[in-house]
């Protein structure tokens, strides 16, 4: 078994009660059936307790009216845990925030950003994020249907794609729009039949052949792009919500960039990003390491579903979702920011968008009844 994780990955240890946050609260925890037989016939004194905290017919645990699991003590720290030792999680308490893609003898594995300790990790990591690969002996899988050679080019793709990403010559703005019209050459490409040109598309586009036109149409639809994402938001307060401050959240920040009108906005996005270039901070690259994150992530996914324009275009898009709250977040702040800012906005909209599945449904539905391409 392969096994593909960023190089920032051996560096996370929870943080437990020190946590600003819990992982332990705001959404079901499911639990895994290996898991709900042992609890079952555990015979220890934290029987009874243990035995009201499960919801058996829904295989997860049972929540308070805050929305907390009803095994976290005031201190949030895990009760089974302190009573019944590390092996007594389930598998979900365990892995978290470890995120797992599966692929034919592949696995890839990342870290969580609803995780503020994970955020953090990737948000104050000033290198361009590395991928270790190691093998680990396990049997050979066969899934169904698996397309093995669309994985491996989508693979190949992925390595060129982020160098692009992480081209600090190039603005962000410029990466993530070569990247987005890339993906849909190479859709186009893979589904006329045609691939076999994907290498000669790829160098093109790492020597910086297309940066002109790119850029070109960066200038060009500015405008289109701004009411995209606008729409986005307006989108964002149907999807199903986790936690209750998230759709006021969403609101202020439609308020705060898009209730004054087009002028207000660009204005707006202008001495922002201007604040953004001469603060003491490297803002270019807390956004690289986000839209690395996401890209990794998503694109390799399209193997599933053949959808590779939107699998990379909804990194791009969940990039700039978070670019648009943070300049929200500037706005609220009297026009100050710290890192801490974009950390604690990441953990949220990871927690609502990427911890729900069906906002995960909603989001690539939406990517590929709207391509972003388009406002390229």
């Amino acid at each position: 078994m392969l096994y593909i994780l960023p190089d920032y990955y051996p560096a996370f240890h929870c943080t437990a009660d020190a946590c600003p946050d819990t992982c332990c609260a705001g959404w079901q925890i499911s639990i895994d059936s290996k898991s709900l037989k042992r609890y079952r016939t555990y015979k220890g004194k934290f029987r009874p307790r243990l035995l009201r905290s499960v919801r058996w017919v829904k295989k997860t645990f049972r929540q308070d009216s805050h929305g907390r699991c009803l095994l976290l003590n005031e201190d949030n720290l895990c009760g089974m845990y302190l009573h019944m030792g590390e092996d007594s999680m389930c598998r979900t308490c365990r892995l978290y925030p470890r995120h797992i893609e599966e692929f034919e003898n592949v696995r890839e594995v990342s870290l969580s950003l609803s995780c503020p300790e994970a955020a953090r990790l990737l948000l104050e990591h000033e290198s361009p994020v590395r991928f270790r690969e190691f093998n680990r002996p396990s049997r050979e899988e066969a899934y169904k249907d698996f397309n093995r050679l669309l994985y491996a080019r989508l693979c190949a793709s992925r390595k060129k794609m982020i160098g692009i990403l992480q081209n600090r010559r190039l603005s962000l703005p410029l990466r993530l729009g070569l990247v987005s019209w890339l993906a849909c050459r190479l859709e186009k490409e893979w589904k006329n039949g045609t691939s076999s040109d994907w290498k000669i598309l790829l160098e093109k586009a790492e020597s910086g052949h297309f940066d002109e036109m790119i850029q070109k149409r960066l200038n060009t639809g500015h405008k289109s792009r701004g009411l995209w994402i606008k729409k986005m938001f307006s989108a964002l307060k149907t999807f199903e919500i986790l936690r209750q401050d998230w759709p006021v959240w969403i609101g202020e920040v439609q308020d705060l960039l898009y209730k004054r009108g087009w002028e207000y906005y660009e204005k707006t996005e202008k001495e922002f990003a201007q604040w953004l270039k001469e603060d003491s901070l490297e803002w270019q690259i807390p956004f690289e390491q986000l839209s690395v994150y996401f890209f990794f992530s998503y694109f390799c996914g399209s193997v599933y579903n053949g959808e590779i324009s939107a699998c990379a275009q909804l990194a791009a898009v969940h990039t700039w979702l978070l670019w648009e709250m943070l300049k929200a977040c500037w706005l609220r702040n009297e026009k100050t920011l710290c890192l801490e800012d974009l950390t604690d906005l990441a953990c949220r909209y990871s927690r609502e968008l990427e911890h729900s599945a069906s906002n995960q449904k909603h989001m690539e539905a939406f990517m590929i009844q709207n391509r972003f391409s388009n406002t390229l």
